[in-house]
C-alpha cells in the first residue's frame, strides 16, 4: 500500500478488538494502520456490546489535533451504533479534525465524505423519531385500552424492604437510609400496608 500523508497534520490510528475476538483480528488491524502511514496508534480490547469505557479511545480523541485525520480499518472498530458515530465525528469536528475509515474508503476530509457522514447522521436522526413515534402509538394505544400504567415509582418496587424494615423495629430514618425510598413515599408504603393489613 502507497503511505498517504496527512496535508496538514499526522495521522494517528485507532485499533479495537472485543474480548471474543482473536488477537489475529487486532494484529491485521494493527498492520492496516500502520500500512497506510499512521505516526502513531492507539488500540485496545474491549467489547462493542457492553457500556464498558473506551479509554484507548478517549485518548485518542484527546491527543488529535487541528489538521489530523484519525483512521480507523472499519466503522464497528470506531463506533457502537450511528449515533455514536456521529457523536465522535462531532467532535473531531470541532477540533478540525478529518475521519478516516478505510473499509468504507470515507474520509471526512473530502467532499464526498462529508456527504457520507451527513447521510449516516439524517438516518440516525431518522432512526430516533421513528423509535419516538412508535413509543408515542404504543403508549396512545395503551391508554385507549386502559392498559398504560406509566412508569413505575422506584418506591414500589422497594416497598416489601420498607415493610419488613418497619416490623423489624426500624425508624424511619434508618428505612430511608436504608432503601433510599422519600419519606413521603416511606409513609404512604406504610399506611397502604396497615390498611391491607387492618382490612
Amino acid at each position: 500500500m502507497n503511505h498517504v500523508s496527512a496535508p496538514h497534520g499526522q495521522l494517528v490510528g485507532y485499533a479495537r478488538t472485543s474480548t471474543t475476538d482473536q488477537k489475529a483480528g487486532l494484529a491485521g488491524q494493527l498492520r492496516d494502520l500502520q500500512d497506510v502511514g499512521c505516526h502513531r496508534v492507539f488500540s485496545e480490547e474491549v467489547s462493542s456490546v457492553d457500556k464498558a469505557k473506551r479509554v484507548e479511545l478517549e485518548r485518542a480523541l484527546d491527543y488529535v489535533r487541528a489538521g489530523d485525520t484519525l483512521i480507523v480499518t472499519k466503522l464497528d472498530r470506531l463506533a457502537r451504533s450511528v449515533a455514536d458515530l456521529v457523536k465522535i465525528t462531532e467532535r473531531l469536528d470541532e477540533k478540525g479534525v478529518a475521519l478516516r475509515i478505510l473499509a468504507m474508503n470515507l474520509d471526512t476530509s473530502t467532499p464526498t465524505g462529508k456527504l457520507m457522514l451527513n447521510l449516516l447522521g439524517s438516518i440516525a436522526q431518522f432512526e430516533r423519531e421513528l423509535m419516538l413515534e412508535r413509543q408515542r402509538e404504543g403508549i396512545a394505544k395503551a391508554k385507549v385500552e386502559n392498559k398504560y400504567k406509566g412508569r413505575k415509582p422506584i418506591s414500589d418496587d422497594k416497598s416489601g424492604d420498607v415493610v419488613r424494615l418497619r416490623a423489624e423495629g426500624k425508624t424511619v430514618d434508618a428505612i430511608i437510609a436504608a432503601t433510599g425510598v422519600k419519606r413521603t413515599s416511606v409513609f404512604r408504603i406504610l399506611k397502604e400496608a396497615n390498611a391491607k393489613a387492618e382490612a
